[in-house]
């Protein structure tokens, strides 16, 4: 890999998460990191004034994906619904010797790309590493280092998510769009579904939450997570990779004097949003409101916050607590900031990684090389109210 023109090159990069990852690079690339941007349109990727080369290719090609990523050590895809214009990239990122992150978590499409890549990619030593976004990093992430504060002993954690602000780029909505119509959205509510040879029956604290209910834990009215459904697939076959599987399961959280209110709201909305993309013609609405491309403008997601606590216990009742906090829209702002991280630990630290390929988990693949990098790019972590500070 070292031998090879880039570095890293962005894919995707004048979607609406493409064109701030090309922002956050032009800030915070490390010094003498060789990248550069791609595809499809020369005028809209020239549009974006990147002093970087410029790479023109059809995703949809596989010939001309093939000549892009001989190119790089290097491929982070912000390119959706993945399944189109990303898994031709996986495919050409395992035969050429590629590394490869993207900001998906679409846990049908990881399985499939578990089924068909996983073991080719560990024989080729390459890391395929989606979850790089709100989905799933910082779920995974704070497991592994509460696990970590554990002394590796973590049986049981509940995630519990409070943030302000944020919406849906047309990307996000283009994929639930696809979801819904060739089957994925149904294979999601497996809570096994990326852990095909554990299988086992559900504890109570896995099965999916359904409503709103009061949780002692963070005095506070719980709903279901937006996040939760990738976070607890992603955390499990993390514990299926590393053999060491945690039972964990994610709430939003609602504390505080109209706590209820708040959580039976935001409960309908989303069951609103789950209702329109079950149905056709409202579906197509949806998407014709928030088309590709689009998305909150930079005061709104400058506007935003997001926070994930995790509480977890070992076997024999010795807690601890985490948490990931950070400033900016959580499904724009910090989904960048995630998958732009991992690029630069990947291409600049790749020897500290750990020894680790296939189609990985964030914690997996990057463990807490990331989680330092996340601290020092700004992401506030805690350790029992303990700032971690990079290592």
């Amino acid at each position: 890999m070292a031998k090879k023109e880039f570095d890293v090159v962005l894919c995707g990069a004048t979607g609406f998460v493409g064109r701030q990852s090309v922002r956050y690079f032009e800030r915070h690339a490390p010094a003498g990191l060789r990248w550069a941007i791609a595809g499809r349109d020369p005028a809209r990727l020239q549009a974006l004034g990147a002093n970087v080369p410029i790479l023109v290719f059809d995703s949809l090609l596989q010939d001309q994906v093939d000549a892009l990523v001989s190119r790089t050590r290097i491929i982070v895809s912000t390119a959706g619904p993945f399944r189109v214009y990303s898994d031709p990239l996986v495919d050409a990122c395992v035969r050429l010797n590629t590394h490869y992150v993207d900001i998906s978590g679409e846990t049908p499409r990881i399985r499939d790309l578990m089924d068909r890549y996983h073991h080719a990619a560990v024989e080729a030593r390459v890391r395929i590493v989606p979850f790089c976004a709100l989905i799933s990093a910082p779920a995974d992430l704070m497991v592994h280092l509460l696990n970590e504060q554990l002394a590796g002993g973590l049986v049981e954690a509940k995630g519990f998510v409070t943030m302000g602000g944020g919406s849906f780029n047309g990307g996000t909505i283009s994929s639930m769009a696809l979801a819904h119509t060739n089957g994925d959205a149904a294979r999601a509510s497996d809570p096994f579904l990326l852990n095909p040879d554990r299988r086992r029956p559900a504890q109570a604290i896995e099965q999916d939450p359904t409503g709103v209910h009061y949780d002692r834990t963070v005095a506070a009215w719980t709903a279901p997570s937006p996040s939760g459904l990738g976070d607890t697939r992603a955390v499990r076959r993390s514990g299926t990779l590393t053999a060491n599987e945690v039972i964990y399961q994610e709430y939003m959280a609602f504390p505080g004097r109209f706590g209820l209110v708040r959580a039976y709201g935001f409960h309908a909305v989303m069951r609103l949003l789950d209702v329109m993309m079950r149905n056709g013609p409202a579906r197509r609405l949806l998407q014709r409101c928030i088309p590709p491309g689009s998305g909150p403008s930079d005061k709104a997601m400058d506007a935003g916050w997001f926070e994930l606590r995790v509480s977890g216990r070992r076997a024999d009742g010795k807690q601890a607590n985490v948490s990931f906090r950070g400033e900016g829209d959580a499904g724009n702002r910090i989904t960048v900031k995630c998958v732009c991280e991992a690029a630069f630990l990947l291409a600049w630290e790749e020897p500290s990684l750990p020894e680790m390929f296939g189609v990985l988990t964030p914690s997996v693949a990057f463990g807490d090389l990331l989680v330092n990098r996340l601290a020092a790019s700004g992401i506030r972590i805690r350790v029992d109210d303990a700032t971690v500070l990079p290592k």
